[in-house]
């Protein structure tokens, strides 16, 4: 029996991407547009089942554990939390499609007190590949949480970045050495 595979997209908005996003990872983040954009239209025409897990936060929320950590960001309601560039030009053409789901995520795990695990056991998805910001936070912990439950991974190297280089590096590593993730660039997948 085939591999059912999912693309997880975490976090690609302008506020974590545009040069004056609330908090961007910049340039590292807006060189992976293009990348981030194709591989979502192949895996939507593909068939496969593409989740956008999108942080989202309430204005002036003092509870958060995030309030302490960082700036406010990615505010419900607010155009930080739009998809940045070419991916939502691609969102807005697919959205209606059956195989598209956006999901809300409050935490840096797309899986941390979401759906996600149910939606994409009912479809029977057992390979997720993870693309999207910040490397090293929101895509480490939902690789974390993935492996966690079994799923297998595949990282797309050349559609992951962070405002934190030293951070991006390490989590590469820790994704093949400590997760077994499967780490592939564009240039591998054309050779195949």
């Amino acid at each position: 029996m085939p591999k059912r595979r999912a693309l997880i997209n975490v976090d690609y908005t302008y506020d974590f991407v545009a040069a004056d996003g609330a908090l961007t990872c910049g340039e590292p983040a807006q060189a992976i547009e293009g990348r981030m954009a194709e591989l979502t239209k192949e895996f939507i025409q593909y068939g496969d089942f593409v989740v956008l897990a999108i942080d989202i936060h309430k204005h002036g929320d003092i509870l958060h554990p995030e309030t302490k950590l960082f700036p406010p960001h990615n505010i419900e309601g607010t155009d930080g939390r739009k998809l940045y560039g070419a991916l939502d030009t691609v969102y807005q053409t697919y959205k209606d499609a059956v195989n598209v789901y956006w999901m809300d995520k409050t935490r840096y795990s797309a899986f941390a007190g979401t759906d996600l695990e149910l939606v994409l056991r009912t479809r029977g998805i057992t390979e997720l590949h993870l693309v999207g910001v910040c490397t090293d936070i929101c895509v480490l912990h939902t690789a974390v949480d993935a492996y966690n439950k079994g799923f297998e991974l595949v990282i797309h190297e050349d559609a992951v970045a962070s405002f934190d280089l030293e951070g991006h590096a390490w989590a590469l590593r820790h994704f093949k050495s400590t997760l077994g993730a499967t780490m592939i660039r564009q240039k591998e997948e054309k050779e195949k």
